[in-house]
């Protein structure tokens, strides 16, 4: 039986208790003390006024300052260098309350109110905010505090629920501190680490502790689970969801998700370098089905990776502006550009239609352009779900290159690429073969399903529409297995 893991979006306070413990040499100690003292109080004329003053039970002068003291740890400064960046996330959301509600039944005692606590982390002055998908599931209303007390709303721009990572977008007109990002390439075991959260309501708590292992995995339920998890001894509790793991100099290592149920010292968070490549993707996602530039571009997930452009749609605005292939962004609007991340975050603020500027550097120099861009028709980018979940009942989404990269090395295998099944249409011939949400498709037909075009191009191949026993090729908990749909007749000259 897997051990229990709990995810923390709820705050529910529990009873506690403090335990004093008073022992006779302690009551002797306090008796030699107090014969201590008064015999410095009798000797207290032979001592110089300044020894006086120290001894003496003073508040400190005026010229003592607290950055010339020892307590200025490396702690100190990494907290108050990050902390200006964590917010406040809170709710309320809607859950099925009785056996009742759990059955469908319509009457109000099957539903109930549930207050829900989290924390984020901005990552862009803008007010994107990076948190855990299970903080803002649900909610209706998403309420943010942040670190000066000012409290605000905000709306979910994205999310990846497999991954149990969301971006907020803060309804605010000024711009906000951005948490330092370090990496999660180079950790070690046993260094330092610091939690931020807001532990059962106790905004910007602090716990610290070392990294307890590297890579680990950790099921939740048959539906989700977290891979390549940092291990941690700092305390994590209800409320620290979506918060930040800090190294000693106050950089971002890692976002906190998880706690073992029933133990101590044990927590998880999500590694930094994993969370900036599903939030990029994610934001790349969304903005693929708002505006079309006619460009794709290559680039790391790393500041200073930069962008380059990989290609150049022949009909777009930004082949009549002259860009070409080879081109390195290095600003989009005021933003500079030094990863994909920039670049996303850049585009999210471009509206359809709205002309982007741009600097490119080409052959040594720089190049300013102002890019036009198009709305997305919503049918062209639904169409390859609706055709999947017509045809063979699946939703999916790609896998990200890094979790492909971790499950080839695992299994020992050279699969490029695969779709992540995220729901399966009851009845449907993937739901007939067993295919469940979790598995990975890697191919159709003796086909690749590496994206969702790959996918799309497979469904409307005139071979595919005329119903075939196709072969279909899944991952699942590191195996693959297969099977075989029975399509459906698509004959287009045939009317239904």
């Amino acid at each position: 039986m897997r051990p229990p893991i709990q995810s923390a979006p709820t705050v529910g306070l529990t009873n506690g208790r403090f335990r004093t413990a008073t022992t006779q040499w302690l009551r002797r100690i306090g008796k030699v003390g107090f014969a201590l003292s008064m015999m410095t109080a009798m000797e207290s004329s032979s001592v110089s006024a300044q020894d006086a003053s120290l001894a003496s039970f003073e508040p400190a002068t005026v010229s003592r300052h607290v950055t010339d003291s020892r307590r200025e740890t490396p702690t100190v400064l990494a907290v108050r260098r990050a902390s200006p960046s964590v917010v406040n996330l809170h709710g309320q959301k809607t859950i099925r309350n009785t056996a009742a509600g759990m059955a469908g039944a319509t009457d109000g005692g099957g539903f109930r109110q549930v207050n829900g606590m989290g924390t984020g982390v901005v990552i862009d002055p803008q007010g994107y905010v990076i948190t855990n998908y299970h903080v803002v599931e649900d909610v209706d209303n998403i309420r943010v505090t942040l670190h000066d007390g000012t409290v605000t709303s905000a709306e979910l721009i994205a999310a990846r629920p497999r991954n149990d990572l969301a971006l907020v977008k803060v309804n605010l007109n000024r711009e906000l501190p951005t948490v330092p990002r370090g990496t999660s390439s180079d950790l070690m075991v046993g260094e330092s680490v610091i939690a931020i959260g807001n532990a059962y309501g106790y905004v910007h708590t602090c716990t610290q502790g070392i990294i307890s292992a590297l890579h680990r995995d950790v099921p939740v339920n048959d539906t989700q689970d977290y891979e390549d998890l940092i291990q941690i001894s700092a305390g994590i509790n209800p409320g620290n969801s979506g918060g930040p793991l800090l190294n000693i100099d106050g950089e971002i290592i890692g976002v906190n998700v998880a706690v073992r149920v029933g133990a101590q010292q044990i927590a998880f968070a999500i590694p930094i370098d994993q969370v900036v490549e599903i939030v990029t993707s994610m934001i790349e996602q969304h903005n693929s089905q708002r505006l079309e530039t006619g460009l794709r571009t290559n680039g790391g997930p790393r500041d200073g990776d930069g962008i380059t452009i990989a290609h150049v749609s022949a009909s777009s605005p930004a082949a009549r502006e002259g860009l070409k292939p080879g081109d390195r962004v290095v600003r989009v609007g005021s933003r500079p550009v030094d990863d994909r991340l920039d670049y996303s975050l850049a585009l999210l603020q471009m509206q359809p239609g709205q002309p982007i500027p741009m600097a490119v550097e080409r052959d040594g120099g720089l190049l300013e352009l102002a890019v036009a861009t198009t709305p997305v028709d919503a049918s062209e980018t639904q169409q390859p779900s609706d055709t999947a979940w017509a045809v063979i009942g699946i939703r999916a989404k790609p896998v990200s290159q890094s979790t492909m990269n971790r499950l080839n090395s695992r299994m020992r295998t050279p699969y490029r690429g695969g779709l992540y099944i995220t729901a399966v249409r009851s009845g449907s011939a993937a739901a007939e073969q067993g295919i469940q949400v979790g598995d990975v498709l890697l191919g159709i037909h003796g086909w690749q399903t590496a994206s969702i075009s790959d996918l799309a191009g497979i469904l409307e191949h005139p071979e595919m529409k005329k119903g075939p026993r196709a072969k279909f090729y899944i991952v699942r908990r590191e195996q693959t297995l297969y099977g075989h749909f029975q399509l459906a007749s698509r004959d287009e000259n045939v009317r239904h």
